[in-house]
C-alpha cells in the first residue's frame, strides 16, 4: 500500500437567456406574497447552443465562457441536489421566508435569514455554510406550486374560498390538506380550488416556477472563473400508500418546460419519464435526468415494472428508458441511509455493522407510528399503530414507509437493489437498477450543504433549537434525523454541461457529509504498484474504467483489479479504511453481496471523548490507496463493485447538541444509550459493473 495525494487532478419549453435580466430580491418571501401567481412575461430569445471550445471533453448546450480551471482527468466537485425553500408546501423555510434566491446565496457562502424567530414571527438569526459548494439544484416540490399561489395571493380567484381560508389558518393543517393528495394511487387536483379540470392550478404554477428558473439563472457563474453552478430542478413527490416514490428532476440548462410534471400529472416513474420526454425535447434544447431519493422508505414501490405489464419486451424497454433518464440515485440524506440493511433473506451476505449508521429501518424491530384510520361515517382519524418490520414477500408492495413502517423490499436499498438489477439483466438483457451514487441533504430550511455534525441547525419544522432536535419529530426528523450528505462529481470543469454529463455517465459519488475525495478504477491489467505511479489517474482511464463504468469483456483466466484511492476532508477526521463492496448472481440465480477491507484498519486507536465531543487518538490516514484484485472472480457471473470509504469515529450531532444544554435540561437520549453517540462518516463511489460475454 502506498500513500499519495492525487486529489487535485403543453409541450411549450421555457428557454433561458444566457444572462438573465430579472434579478430576484434576496430578502424573505412574505407568507402571502402576491407575486406567487404573477403572470409569466414573454420569453427571451434562445441562447446559442454552440460551444466556445470544441476541443474540450464536454458538449456545450448554452452560451458561456470556457472555465479557466479545466482538467481532462476531471476534478472533484461537491454540491447538493435536494434542497427545499419556502416554495415547498411542507418547508420549514416557510417560517423564515427563505426563497430559492436565498438557497443559492447560502450555497455560495453568504449568510441568510434563519432561526430563531422573534416575537413577530420573523427570523432573528442568520446561518451560513462552513465552505461554499461548487454546485446546487433547488428542488422545491412541483406538486402544489399553483395551489399555494392561489391560496397565498390576495387577488387570486381562489384566495377567499373556504379551502384557502382553512389552508391559511394553520401551517401544519395546510400542509396536510395538500399532502393527502399525493398519498393516493390516483392523485387529482382539488376541484374546489383548481377547477374541475385542474387547469387553474396548472396555470398558477407557472409564476412560481418561473422564479425558480430565474433564481438558478441569476446564481450561475458563466464567467471563466466558474465559481458556482446552479441547476434548475424540482421534486416529483409521489407518496402512494404513504410510501416513498420521490424523484428530483434536474434540467441540463435553463431550457425547461413551462411547469413541472408532477405526481398528480404522472403517478408512476415510467409515466414521469414519458411526460418529461414530451415536454423537454432535444429540438427545444431541453434535457433532464431524475434522481430517486431516500428509497429506504419506499416499501418496494421503487422496484422496477410497478406500473407496467411485466412482459419481457416491456421489462427491457423500461430498463433502457430508466438507464437513459435515471442514471443515479441518492444513497444518504437527512432521513437516513439507503445503502444497505441487515437481515434480508433474499440476498446472501454477512452482517455489516456500517449498514446501521444513521439507519431508520431495522429488520425485526417493533415500530410504533401514526396511522390514518377511517371511522364510522367516513371521518378519518389518526391513531397509533404498532408492527414488526419484516421483509416484503415476493411481489408485495407495502405502505407507510414515510412513517417508518411497512415491509422492506431489496430494492429499497442500493446494495441489494443493484443485485436485483443484475439478475434482471441476465433474464432480459437490460439492467433496470443500474444506478450511480450521490448523496444530498433534503434540507427543508433552504440551507444546502449544511452537514457539519458539530454545527447543525436543523433541516425541518421543529428542529430550530437543540432541545427540539433531541426530541422525536415528524417522520424521520428530530433525534431520528441527521444533517444529511453531499453529492460529488468528477467533471472536467465546474459548468452545467460538464456536471450533467458526469451524472449521465455515473462518474459520481456521495458522502454522509464530509468532503472525502474518492477515486475508483476497474480494469484487467493494473499493476500492483500503480498507486506509486505519477500517472495513476491517466492509466486508470486509459487501461480501465472509472466509477460508473462497465468493465470490458474478461480476458482468459483474468481477474479484475481495482484502483481504490481516497483523501480525507481537510476539515474532517482521518480515514480509517477502504472497503470494496461486491454484489453478484451465481449460476443458480442466488443473489450475493460481500464487503472486504482492502486498506487501512478498524480499531486503529482513534476514538471520541463524549465529555467534549472531540476526537482522540492518532490513528488514521490523510490518504489511502491500494490495488485490489478479485481472486474469487467468476467470468460467468454478473457482478458489480463499489468503494466505501470510512472515516475514523466521530461524535454524532446529538452529542454536540446535548453538550449545548445545561446538564439538568438534557433529555433522556443524552444519557440512556438509546441513540448512537459515535458514528463513522462515509463516502461511496458509483459501482463498476461486469457483465459476462454472451
Amino acid at each position: 500500500m502506498s500513500i499519495i495525494d492525487l486529489t487535485g487532478t403543453g409541450r411549450a419549453v421555457r428557454r433561458a437567456a444566457a444572462l438573465p435580466l430579472v434579478l430576484l430580491a434576496a430578502c424573505s418571501e412574505p407568507p402571502a406574497a402576491p407575486d406567487d401567481g404573477a403572470a409569466v412575461p414573454a420569453e427571451p430569445p434562445a441562447a446559442s447552443v454552440h460551444g466556445p471550445d470544441a476541443d474540450r471533453l464536454v458538449t456545450y448546450t448554452e452560451t458561456r465562457e470556457p472555465c479557466a480551471d479545466y482538467s481532462a482527468e476531471r476534478m472533484p466537485l461537491f454540491g447538493d441536489v435536494h434542497v427545499h425553500t419556502s416554495y415547498s408546501f411542507d418547508a420549514a423555510a416557510n417560517s423564515t421566508g427563505a426563497t430559492p434566491v436565498d438557497a443559492n446565496r447560502f450555497a455560495r457562502g453568504e449568510p441568510i435569514p434563519f432561526w430563531p424567530l422573534d416575537t413577530d414571527g420573523n427570523p432573528a438569526g442568520t446561518r451560513e455554510i462552513d465552505r461554499p459548494l461548487d454546485f446546487l439544484a433547488v428542488t422545491d416540490h412541483g406538486e402544489f406550486l399553483g395551489e399555494r399561489a392561489l391560496c397565498r395571493t390576495p387577488d387570486s380567484p381562489s384566495y377567499g374560498s373556504d379551502f384557502c381560508q382553512q389552508y391559511r389558518s394553520d401551517q401544519r393543517l395546510g400542509m396536510r390538506m395538500l399532502g393527502t393528495v399525493i398519498t393516493t394511487e390516483t392523485p387529482a387536483r382539488i376541484p374546489t380550488l383548481c377547477g374541475e379540470d385542474g387547469s387553474l392550478c396548472r396555470e398558477w404554477a407557472e409564476g412560481p416556477w418561473q422564479r425558480i428558473v430565474e433564481a438558478a439563472e441569476a446564481a450561475y457563474d458563466r464567467t471563466s472563473a466558474c465559481t458556482f453552478t446552479s441547476f434548475v430542478g424540482y421534486e416529483y413527490t409521489g407518496t402512494p400508500g404513504t410510501s416513498n416514490l420521490h424523484r428530483n428532476v434536474i434540467f441540463r440548462n435553463g431550457n425547461t418546460p413551462d411547469r413541472p410534471v408532477s405526481y398528480i400529472d404522472a403517478p408512476a416513474d415510467s409515466l414521469l419519464w414519458n411526460q418529461l420526454d414530451a415536454a423537454c425535447t432535444e429540438a427545444d434544447g431541453c434535457d433532464y435526468l431524475t434522481i430517486p431519493h431516500n428509497s429506504n422508505l419506499a416499501n418496494g414501490r421503487m422496484a422496477p415494472y410497478t406500473a407496467i405489464e411485466p412482459t419481457l419486451e416491456n421489462r427491457r424497454a423500461y430498463a433502457e428508458h430508466r438507464q437513459r433518464r435515471e442514471p443515479i440515485m441518492e444513497i444518504f440524506q437527512h432521513k437516513g441511509g439507503s445503502e444497505c440493511v441487515n437481515g434480508l433473506t433474499s440476498i446472501l451476505s454477512a452482517p455489516d455493522e456500517l449498514c446501521d449508521v444513521e439507519q431508520v429501518r431495522f429488520m425485526g424491530r417493533e415500530e410504533t407510528y401514526a396511522a390514518t384510520a377511517t371511522a364510522a361515517g367516513g371521518n378519518q382519524a389518526i391513531q397509533q399503530a404498532t408492527e414488526i418490520t419484516r421483509e416484503c414477500e415476493p411481489g408485495e408492495t407495502g405502505n407507510n414507509g414515510m412513517l417508518g413502517a411497512g415491509c422492506i423490499d431489496p430494492t429499497d436499498f442500493m446494495r441489494s437493489g443493484l443485485v436485483v438489477g443484475l439478475k434482471e439483466e441476465a433474464e432480459t438483457g437490460a439492467n433496470p437498477v443500474k444506478l450511480g451514487i450521490i448523496a444530498s441533504t433534503d434540507t427543508h430550511a433552504a440551507t444546502p450543504g449544511a452537514v457539519a455534525e458539530g454545527d447543525w441547525g436543523g433541516h425541518v419544522t421543529g428542529e430550530s433549537t437543540p432541545a427540539e432536535r433531541l426530541q422525536p419529530g415528524l417522520l424521520t426528523s428530530g433525534i431520528d434525523g441527521n444533517p444529511g450528505g453531499l453529492a460529488g462529481v468528477w467533471a472536467v470543469e465546474n459548468s452545467r454541461d460538464a456536471i450533467f454529463e458526469a451524472m449521465q455517465r455515473r462518474e459520481v459519488f456521495g458522502t454522509s457529509g464530509p468532503r472525502i475525495v474518492p477515486r475508483f478504477f476497474g480494469g484487467w491489467d493494473f499493476p500492483a504498484d500503480l498507486c506509486d505511479q505519477a500517472d495513476m489517474v491517466g492509466r486508470g482511464y486509459r487501461d480501465g474504467v472509472p466509477m460508473g463504468g462497465d468493465l470490458a469483456a474478461a480476458p482468459a483466466d483474468a481477474a479484475p483489479a481495482f484502483v481504490a484511492y481516497a483523501a480525507r476532508d481537510p476539515m474532517g477526521a482521518p480515514l480509517e479504511r477502504l472497503q470494496l463492496v461486491k454484489g453478484w448472481v451465481d449460476a443458480d440465480g442466488g443473489q450475493h453481496a460481500a464487503v472486504v477491507d482492502i486498506a487501512g484498519q478498524a480499531d486503529n486507536g482513534a476514538g471520541v471523548d463524549l465529555a467534549t465531543g472531540d476526537t482522540t487518538g492518532s490513528g488514521g490516514h490523510d490518504t489511502l490507496c491500494t490495488v485490489y484484485r478479485d481472486e474469487a472472480f467468476d467470468p460467468k457471473q454478473p457482478a458489480y463493485y463499489y468503494l466505501r470509504v470510512v472515516e475514523n469515529p466521530t461524535a454524532r450531532w446529538s452529542v454536540h447538541d446535548c453538550l449545548r444544554l445545561p446538564e439538568d435540561e438534557r433529555p433522556a437520549v443524552c444519557s440512556d444509550g438509546s441513540y448512537p453517540e459515535v458514528i463513522h462518516e462515509m463516502a461511496w463511489t458509483s459501482p463498476i459493473w461486469y457483465r459476462p460475454a454472451e
